[in-house]
């Protein structure tokens, strides 16, 4: 067999005390260990691919972040941000920096790296790219059911655990309405769009029924802003964000397999039906809290994982790359809402359905092999 000639012609290179060196496999880094005490040793394969692709995005991040907080209506220098963020330097520049834009820019790296996190969890458990939480109608429940909270119809929970409540509840339709297809093919992504029109009608529908100022209060929520998001849900999707993405990480075997089909996964040893709902457990997690922030900015899960995905290696599910570029894409949307028509400002879910329309088209245009994640 090709794979045991290629074996005898390159052996593992053997030390000294008679320990087996083993070579890492072609574009990747590995690095080895023991523990300590038992000295068994360990080790881990780093895709160069993957891990300079994450370097890069997180050098555009950190790029785009300083930009966001020097431009606006009132523009700083590079040389003033950086003292203000110190809380040093014209008190002007503090207030800019500190209250307004610092905690704006927190909020729209976390809902953008959920996001982004979330679109490619849901696109690698379909196996198809169209398979975003936006597309297949979660964002649409948590926003229904958050603009309930809202306008007040005698629901004491907040939006942001409403919002959750409305995720979980679209998820479970959309999943139950698919039953037969499970979450392959076009008939998860059929049912997801019926359930997502469901929920924007009832969103609609409670918009019309309520005072003009209850509803220009719930405006944001239909649209997505991050403009005076509440601390408290930032904050909780900072941790929401930080238990998801580790349960992604410990997922991103099954990730991997699940890109087969279920009878070559079940035969490598994976449990599929219980590790595709641990997945879909944490999409739906990371799109309510993200949307309880920013309200639904859905075609984020789009944009992010595709660009993570042409960066990345084939080989592997890019989970923190796509919640990098998920960050980037919202920090440069709302920067661009901010600064393009300043001082009025456009919502950073127009700006994003501005830009991720076409690229939904193009998605759709292309050969259909090329769908699949």
């Amino acid at each position: 067999m090709p794979v045991e000639r290629e074996l005898r012609q390159r052996p593992a290179d053997t030390q000294g005390d008679g320990a087996t060196s083993v070579t890492a496999p072609a574009g990747h880094w590995r690095l080895a260990w023991q523990a300590a005490g038992s000295g068994e040793p360990h080790s881990l394969l780093i895709d160069r691919r993957a891990f300079t692709a994450c370097l890069l995005l997180l050098a555009a991040l950190v790029a785009a972040s300083f930009a966001y907080l020097a431009l606006g209506s009132s523009a700083l220098t590079l040389r003033s941000v950086l003292p203000a963020l110190a809380g040093r330097g014209d008190m002007m520049a503090v207030f800019l920096v500190q209250e307004l834009r610092l905690p704006r820019l927190a909020a729209a790296c976390l809902t953008g790296a959920a996001f982004g996190a979330a679109g490619c969890l849901m696109q690698t458990l379909a196996r198809n790219r169209l398979a975003t939480p936006g597309i297949i109608g979660i964002d649409n429940g948590a926003t229904a059911f958050a603009v309930a909270s809202v306008v007040g119809l005698g629901v004491s929970l907040a939006p942001p655990a409403m919002a959750m409540v409305g995720a979980t509840t679209a998820a479970a339709l959309t999943f139950g309405l698919a039953a037969g297809g499970g979450t392959r093919g076009y008939r998860f992504i059929v049912a997801g769009i019926g359930v997502g029109a469901v929920f924007g009608a009832i969103t609609q529908l409670l918009l019309a029924k309520v005072h003009i100022d209850t509803a220009n209060a719930a405006y944001p929520w239909t649209v997505g802003s991050l403009n005076a998001r509440p601390a408290g849900a930032v904050m909780l999707l900072t941790f929401g964000l930080a238990f998801g993405l580790g349960a992604a990480l410990w997922l991103t075997r099954a990730l991997t397999l699940m890109r087969f089909s279920d009878a070559v996964a079940s035969g490598l040893g994976l449990r599929v039906t219980q590790r595709r709902w641990q997945v879909l457990v944490v999409s739906v997690l990371l799109t309510g809290l993200a949307v309880a922030v920013a309200g639904p900015v859905g075609l984020v899960g789009l944009i992010g994982p595709e660009i993570a995905r042409s960066l990345s290696s084939p080989r592997g599910v890019p989970i923190v790359a796509s919640a990098l570029a998920g960050a980037l894409v919202m920090v440069l949307a709302d920067l661009a809402g901010r600064v393009l028509l300043s001082p009025i400002e456009i919502p950073v879910g127009i700006v994003t359905a501005v830009v991720g329309g076409p690229w939904l088209l193009w998605i759709l245009l292309r050969p259909a092999s090329r769908n699949l994640v």
